[in-house]
């Protein structure tokens, strides 16, 4: 099961979760200067990310609005880096954010389980309803592929939606709990299933909750760093340090540019942004 490669994966290399959230404003001039071609100069600056850092992080996500942004030269670079990752046997996350009518979500499925696109996980948001989400579970029921589907979301406006309530709870908690019960007919060996939940760490209230209630679940964990999820709250959504991973991404990949040597030191300030990350949520 795909989940369980994931879950070895934490255990073996940490809970980070680096975000691929490539802008051409993010990318050193030392590597602009070598090429003329978007893609190229997108995926080289992905990889060297990805080579100085694919020993301490559990998976990498590559957020697909960034590389939409940029037209066709930015989906090849999509396309390389999601590549390249499989190449190397390190663990994608697709963070494409769909929600779709069943039809759709199907021709969504094979689009990112396959092909040009293909990675291993993908985000999925659920207020469509339960059947946009079914279509999925024919790549996640052959056990190599997985989802994370929206729950509670680190951004400011969740509340708008996903705190109303609904017979006394907040709505997320409705959605959870039927999306949990579809999970655990998909349990790995580790007994977390292959359909995880993307967990905001930015607001700790309700984590304890969240986590006990959801224990067979995989949580995708974004809001650390840039967006204000600190350490302590953080560790709230883990089990023993595993059981989700934490994502962050201008925090890692735009790290050297606080330093003078910066440029010339890309590499080393981008690893030793994912030891930061480690070493600040193990409480080091």
């Amino acid at each position: 099961m795909i989940i369980d490669r994931l879950y070895e994966n934490v255990r073996e290399k940490g809970f980070v979760c680096v975000g691929l959230d490539t802008s051409l404003d993010y990318i050193p001039s030392s590597i602009k200067e070598k090429s003329s071609d978007i893609a190229e100069i997108v995926f080289e600056y992905n990889k060297q990310i990805i080579d100085c850092t694919e020993d301490i992080t559990g998976i990498y996500k590559v957020q697909i609005a960034y590389y939409e942004a940029m037209g066709l030269e930015g989906m090849k670079a999509y396309s390389k880096t999601v590549s390249y990752l499989k190449e190397k046997n390190l663990l994608s996350i697709g963070d494409v954010k769909r929600g779709d009518i069943a039809n759709t979500a199907k021709e969504y499925g094979k689009a990112h389980f396959s092909g040009d696109f293909e990675v291993d996980f993908i985000t999925i948001n659920p207020y469509m309803g339960f059947d946009s989400i079914t279509p999925y579970l024919d790549f996640v029921e052959k056990g190599d592929k997985g989802i994370f589907v929206l729950l509670r979301t680190s951004n400011p406006g969740a509340k708008d939606i996903e705190y109303l309530d609904y017979k006394g709870e907040p709505l997320y908690y409705h959605i959870g709990d039927a999306i949990y019960e579809m999970g655990n007919s998909y349990l790995g060996e580790n007994n977390y299933s292959n359909i995880g939940f993307v967990v905001g760490g930015t607001h700790s209230e309700e984590a304890k909750e969240i986590r006990e209630r959801y224990k067979n679940s995989f949580f995708l964990i974004p809001g650390y760093g840039a967006q204000g999820g600190k350490a302590e709250d953080i560790r709230l959504y883990l089990d023993g340090f595993n059981g989700g991973v934490v994502n962050s991404s201008r925090g890692i990949i735009t790290a050297y540019k606080k330093y003078e040597d910066g440029e010339k030191k890309f590499q080393e300030y981008t690893r030793e942004a994912v030891e930061k990350t480690r070493g600040d949520i193990y409480g080091r």
